[in-house]
């Protein structure tokens, strides 16, 4: 590791309780490190709706399987989740490991299996011990406990160099509920379908249904529209459970306007766990925010923003402070989505570059290359063709990055 990222925050958020939810981590010994945090626990309560969002890898590790099995029946008891081992590409064995793990968390739990969620985040390839999770288990049950979030986010860390939460508060009706959740990610961050492991909690009664839509909804313009590397993990997890331990309104489907602030509220915390997770990319120096508007669509809008955000050229040029708007032509250009180069205007921290494919009269240079130096990036890209638009996120490509990755798994 290179140090901390320079965004990582003074302090872990104050996360408040969720009803109907008790966490624990603890260092188990997992990891090379043995100090080191790896591995958490969840215990939910009796009646809790689940939705979940997972990755579309064709190589997705043994808990990714196991959670798209049981999430159809939308109910959940547990939580268990471990780093330093993604139990992927671990064949017979890995599945072997998950069973047990569910079958052991059931347990302590007074629950049944297809009641326990698993998920793993860490080196692919390496097969864990099938008992070496259950047996960790009691120990990480005797000390769950409502406020424990940074012991939970900490379990859940790989590269990360910071722990990772965020909370709001929502109306349903007349009553208030409570939003919190935490996420690890640092490289290997591209996801579709969700990001590296997020898990978010609320204390609202939503069927897993209308959950479900709700989260579908707030992924798509949060995790979904991030990028550090490019790379998609077979690990990517987003869940979120809903204890109904609030007593408000009876929630009936998706579009009930009693949801409309709740929706709100998840969509912000999914977006603060997120923007989190890009400004702990590995190396990260820059945090830069993409807004595409005048595509053809939302969908084609977030694909070229995601093409700016994904390109090496663009990452680097912007590590580098180099105000090169020309690769983010390239990058428009390349991303597959309608668009006119005789129309297309580009700013950087507001300063206008071109407009209608045309470098703007007297522009200059300076205040861009001053925007450039500092930790926030702002590009905004029109394509001038519909009423599609879309924000992205990412972080420039440093040195550190490479350093990293180069020392994994050592």
């Amino acid at each position: 590791m290179t140090g901390v990222s320079p965004f990582a925050p003074q302090r872990f958020p104050a996360l408040p309780p969720v009803a109907g939810l008790r966490v624990a981590g603890a260092a188990t010994g997992l990891k090379k490190n043995t100090e080191a945090y790896d591995l958490l626990l969840a215990a939910l309560a009796p009646g809790t709706t689940v939705a979940g969002v997972l990755t579309r890898s064709r190589c997705p590790s043994a808990p990714v399987d196991w959670c798209r099995k049981i999430l159809p029946r939308g109910r959940a008891r547990g939580l268990v989740v471990n780093s330093g081992n993604a139990n992927a590409f671990t064949g017979v064995a890995g599945d072997r490991t998950v069973a047990l793990t569910a079958e052991a968390a059931a347990r302590l739990l007074d629950a049944r299996p297809q009641e326990i969620f698993i998920a793993s985040t860490g080196v692919i390839g390496n097969v864990l011990s099938e008992h070496a999770i259950p047996q960790r288990l009691p120990a990480l049950a005797d000390g769950l406990a409502d406020q424990a979030w940074v012991d939970a986010a900490r379990a859940i860390m790989t590269t990360d160099t910071f722990p990772k939460g965020a909370a709001r508060r929502a109306r349903i009706g007349d009553a208030e509920v409570t939003i919190a959740g935490i996420a690890k990610g640092s490289g290997m961050i591209a996801p579709d379908m969700a990001t590296m492991l997020s898990f978010v909690f609320t204390d609202a009664k939503v069927p897993a249904a209308v959950l479900q839509a709700a989260l579908r909804r707030g992924a798509d313009r949060s995790f979904n529209s991030i990028t550090v590397d490019s790379d998609t993990s077979t690990s990517d997890t987003l869940l979120l459970f809903a204890t109904g331990q609030a007593r408000h309104a009876k929630i009936t489907h998706a579009a009930d306007p009693l949801l409309r602030d709740f929706r709100r509220a998840l969509e912000e915390t999914l977006i603060d766990l997120a923007t989190q997770v890009v400004k702990d990319g590995e190396g990260a120096s820059k945090f830069i925010t993409i807004d595409v508007t005048g595509a053809a669509s939302a969908r084609a809008a977030r694909r070229i923003g995601l093409s700016i955000a994904n390109s090496p050229l663009v990452k680097t040029a912007i590590a580098g402070e180099d105000a090169n708007w020309g690769r983010i032509v390239m990058a428009v250009g390349k991303a597959g989505e309608e668009a006119d180069r005789d129309r297309l205007s580009i700013a950087m921290g507001g300063v206008q570059i071109t407009r209608n494919g045309q470098p703007v009269p007297d522009y200059d240079e300076a205040p861009v290359a001053r925007h450039l130096k500092g930790r926030n990036v702002d590009i905004a890209v029109d394509i001038g063709i519909g009423r599609g638009r879309a924000r992205v996120w990412t972080c420039d490509l440093t040195h550190d990055y490479i350093a990293i990755n180069a020392d994994y798994r050592s």
